[in-house]
């Protein structure tokens, strides 16, 4: 088949990291995704499985209780991960540490790094990212939640929207701001390691957020009222926030593409083997020219992305990758998995309509590529400036 199965840069333990990951995938997630999404959640259990595997820790240092490997490996294990256990919803919740601990390793003392990594790669916590607020989404120079000193600790104001893992994170690598909003507006940004501890007041849960797609991943609101952190929970300096969001950006969005590339893979299979088997007017549905026409069109489209991704993983891995490009791969792999989608809901006819077809919840889970991670307007405006114009 002309789609790849693989990057073009996997080596033999980047192929038997895959076939590891895909058996995981298969046996703990597979066999409950379409319940677990239709749930919106998933057993907490199934992060205690996927460290026991040693899925959590791929990617990660084992000085700090990781699997070793690099972000070359992450790519792999999250790319079998979603198309063997076919729901992107619960592939993003066990996977939110992804863009959180980054931040742990990039900027964290030693202490807080072995204090907060090893308990969230065991399974035993949860973490997540908390950047966006109610005003501040892509414009992160606009957060407004306060930090406000008050001796050894900070006295967290404010609130915090469409946070993956919202619900269920005892562990939040958090945006806040330690000054007051002035010139530079991204001045005065910090990060915080925020832990919930429901016998202190002034961290809550404002609202399970109920989304168009990702229904297994939890999202939620939260709101901070005076809510106090140890100022020893300050990653880096304080300040440095803003600058540090931005270069984490760039895995995160590579890694929502190759999202993007494994969501209009399993469509495009899915719909490959729909037509073969489905009979209408006295044959396959992959007799007519038409419908072959448009798989060739899916398959066509998923190829260039597909080695895209491969090269700007190669490069980021090296230091080598500007963020424009990377703007660049995010917009077109997003555009290229609604066309995928869509078309693969049309192929299905009736049953691709039907919530009971894998179809039709990949394509209500695509509509969150072209926002999420920064929307598919702010990746242009990084283009442009990067072009000059």
């Amino acid at each position: 088949m002309a789609i790849p199965t693989r990057f073009a840069f996997e080596t033999p333990e980047h192929q038997a990291l895959r076939t590891q990951v895909q058996r995981f995938a298969a046996r703990h997630m597979a066999p409950h995704a379409a319940t677990w999404e239709e749930e919106g959640t998933f057993p907490l259990s199934l992060y205690a499985d996927a460290a026991a595997a040693g899925i959590l820790g791929i990617g990660y240092p084992e000085a700090y209780g990781g699997s070793g490997g690099t972000f070359l490996d992450a790519l792999v294990a999250a790319d079998a991960l979603l198309q063997h256990g076919k729901s992107v919803g619960t592939a993003a919740s066990l996977g939110s540490h992804a863009i959180a601990l980054p931040l742990i390793l990039a900027l964290g003392t030693e202490e807080q790094k072995r204090r907060f990594v090893p308990p969230v790669l065991r399974g035993e916590r949860i973490a997540a990212l908390a950047i966006t607020e109610p005003g501040a989404g892509s414009d992160v120079a606009g957060i407004s939640t306060r930090a406000e000193r008050d001796g050894d600790r900070y006295l967290l104001t404010g609130s915090k929207l469409y946070i993956t893992s919202g619900c269920r994170a005892d562990l939040f690598v958090m945006a806040v701001r330690t000054t007051p909003l002035g010139k530079p507006r991204h001045a005065g940004l910090s990060l915080l390691l925020v832990e919930k501890d429901p016998a202190q007041p002034g961290f809550a849960v404002s609202r399970q957020l109920k989304k168009t797609g990702w229904w297994a991943s939890d999202t939620a609101e939260l709101s901070l009222s005076a809510y106090p952190v140890p100022t020893e929970n300050l990653l880096g300096e304080a300040g440095v926030g803003f600058f540090a969001i931005l270069q984490n950006f760039a895995a995160e969005r590579l890694l929502l593409a190759a999202q993007c590339l494994s969501v209009a893979q399993l469509a495009y299979h899915e719909s490959v083997v729909y037509v073969q088997q489905r009979q209408a007017f006295g044959k396959p549905l992959s007799a007519f020219q038409v419908l072959r026409h448009k798989l060739a069109d899916m398959a066509t489209r998923i190829l260039p992305i597909w080695a895209l991704i491969g090269e700007l993983a190669q490069r980021l891995a090296q230091g080598q990758v500007g963020m424009s490009e990377i703007a660049m791969c995010k917009n077109a792999a997003s555009d290229m998995c609604s066309f995928v989608c869509n078309e693969a809901v049309q192929l299905h006819g009736g049953a691709g309509y039907m919530r009971e077809t894998l179809v039709e919840r990949l394509s209500r889970d695509a509509r969150l590529f072209p926002i999420g991670g920064g929307t598919r307007e702010v990746m242009n405006e990084i283009i442009a400036q990067a072009e000059g114009y």
